[in-house]
């Protein structure tokens, strides 16, 4: 089994994925681009390097972070008018780090942005024209990371992340009104790092996968509940008809044999409940 593993963006997701390997017995090297969170990362165990991939170039400290056996790129687009443009640029940065060094297997975080509301469910190889730009950004990127064939990538495009410290009541908060009838498309935070880790521990590469809780609440219910919970103003819902998808991650749960920890958000929610009411 390989050993190293470099995280290209340790945020929220990436660092907890960081230490979970770290107590599987893996050396983690992790890189942040400010000083904030670079301080912060240090303190964790994990390998910490700076690094900034730009359009251009990459800017870093220590290029020995590429120095190892599996790369997990954990960046997501971010919120520019030239996204489109500037994303996959940053990536093809990337891929010429990983063919220079002769990294072998690629794990991308991507998006269930990548699909456009087609009003059903929708399961990879479903992609169609993602409305928004970050969508299409990401999806122009796997394209480049898949068809390389000087490495194998896996992607993962996971839903919307809940969990620990990532309140879901607030992501509708500044809204003025939220559309009741649509399904939701949500993990855990521990899901995703289970899953990751279930690839890495299977070594299933060349693979495109949705990672999806399987249960699909309104968002009515489910922001109600996270609302009441958090003791925060329910939002106002419409009925008004607006396209929507559910994303089925029926192909992970069979190639991974995978359990979802949380098989809907409203477990996660349940849990939390039990744990206020407990304090």
């Amino acid at each position: 089994m390989s050993n190293t593993i470099s995280i290209l963006g340790c945020g929220w997701l990436g660092t907890a994925l960081g230490k979970s390997m770290i107590r599987n017995g893996w050396k983690v090297k992790g890189s942040s681009s400010s000083n904030t969170t670079y301080n912060e990362l240090e303190k964790t165990g994990i390998s910490t390097f700076y690094i900034k991939v730009k359009p251009r170039s990459i800017s870093m400290d220590y290029s020995s972070f590429f120095n190892t056996d599996i790369l997990v790129l954990s960046i997501p687009p971010t919120r520019t008018d030239c996204v489109e443009e500037s994303y996959p640029q940053k990536i093809e940065q990337i891929i010429k780090k990983i063919v220079e060094i002769g990294i072998k297997k690629v794990l991308f975080i991507s998006s269930t942005s990548v699909y456009e509301e087609q009003n059903r469910e929708v399961r990879e190889g479903d992609e169609g024209a993602p409305g928004k730009a970050a969508g299409r950004a990401l999806l122009a990127a796997e394209k480049l990371l898949t068809e390389n064939p000087a490495f194998q990538t896996t992607v993962l495009r996971f839903g919307g992340l809940i969990g620990y410290d990532r309140n879901p009541a607030r992501f509708v908060q500044h809204r003025k009104a939220v559309n009741g009838k649509i399904p939701v498309n949500l993990i855990h935070r521990d899901d995703c790092v289970n899953i990751i880790t279930k690839i890495v521990e299977q070594d299933i590469w060349g693979e495109i996968f949705n990672a999806v809780s399987p249960e699909h609440p309104l968002k009515e219910e489910f922001y109600t509940k996270a609302a009441k919970i958090s003791e925060l103003p329910v939002p106002v819902f419409t009925d008004e008809p607006a396209d929507f998808k559910i994303v089925n991650s029926d192909k992970l749960i069979q190639a991974l044999d995978y359990r979802f920890a949380y098989n809907s958000p409203m477990d996660y929610l349940k849990e939390v409940e039990e744990w206020t009411y407990r304090i």
